[in-house]
């Protein structure tokens, strides 16, 4: 389990667990049950927010920024989190066919490894980051290609696809293995010639 979806699942939970608790208060004290002595409202026609409450803070300057940075950062915050969600974690595991119409599984981080490592032995590829997103059975991969600055782009692509990606698609029996590549080149420092 990665650190993100542990933070995922903790998170979640807190909050199930807050509005769920909140949730059901609110809902038990509305059907008539007794507000415990701690509670914030004490019975069923108390309002959420009294003009006492809602009004306290009105004339201090400090107040509605606070609460709107707070809201805001809180936004952020969700946004964040939707964002990690949704952008699809690398594969767990890959299905991969053995000819006899059962399936069995690779994971997903091995042939990231493998994938990784072929193309880093291509010729002006100083570093090669592989990673598998989509379905385990209609994996998709994305690779991140660092190119020595004397090597031809489209040759290195037209090594990467006939070479890495063509053993990895055959290797796990997939019909196709679609793939976004991204190419950067090796940032050298010029040395100052005095």
């Amino acid at each position: 389990m990665t650190v993100l979806a542990g933070v995922n699942r903790v998170l979640l939970a807190l909050a199930g667990l807050v509005l769920t608790a909140l949730g059901g208060s609110v809902l038990a004290i509305g059907l008539g049950a007794p507000a415990p002595s701690w509670w914030l409202h004490h019975g069923r026609h108390d309002v959420l927010l009294d003009d006492a409450e809602r009004t306290r803070w009105r004339d201090d300057g400090w107040w509605w920024p606070v609460v709107l940075a707070v809201l805001a950062v809180l936004v952020l915050l969700c946004l964040w989190w939707l964002r990690a969600v949704l952008s699809r974690r690398r594969l767990a595991e890959v299905s991969v066919g053995t000819g006899d119409g059962e399936d069995a599984s690779l994971r997903g981080r091995a042939l990231e490894h493998v994938l990784a490592e072929e193309a880093d032995h291509l010729d002006g590829v100083a570093h090669a980051h592989v990673r598998l997103v989509s379905r385990r059975r209609a994996p998709r991969t994305r690779v991140l290609l660092v190119l020595e600055p004397h090597v031809d782009p489209g040759t290195a692509l037209h090594g990467l696809t006939t070479g890495p990606l063509a053993h990895a698609r055959d290797s796990a029996g997939l019909d196709t293995l679609p793939t976004e590549v991204r190419l950067h080149g090796v940032r050298h420092r010029a040395e100052r010639v005095s």
